[in-house]
């Protein structure tokens, strides 16, 4: 093992100037520590595409209600449409059900 570790330096001494040792020290140091090593920068890199997909979403969302105020503004129907089927607003003399979905019950065999 000896003579092998011995080969090596060798092999190191011919063709690794100390200059290029000391250049691939310093960016094994640069890239791998301190505060912007590549592992978070890629770390980084997928929290910026999952918010950007968040902000599409609420965007999208964001869009659905402001086109339903504006309408709701000018259309009598539809807004007693939403009052009645979100808040469950009825009119005198009138029943309204509200259904849930359950979990099935499981059954013992």
């Amino acid at each position: 093992m000896n003579s092998k570790l011995s080969s090596i330096w060798s092999w190191c001494r011919r063709f690794l100037s100390p200059v290029t040792l000391v250049c691939i020290a310093a960016f094994c140091y640069i890239a791998f520590s301190g505060e912007n090593t590549v592992f978070q920068s890629i770390d980084y890199d997928r929290t910026i595409d999952s918010l950007r997909a968040e902000l599409e979403a609420n965007r999208d969302t964001m869009l659905y209600y402001r086109d339903l105020n504006s309408r709701l503004a000018s259309d009598r129907d539809l807004m007693e449409q939403v009052v009645r089927e979100q808040y469950g607003m009825k009119r005198a003399g009138e029943d309204v059900f509200i259904f849930t979905e359950t979990p099935p019950v499981p059954s013992e065999k």
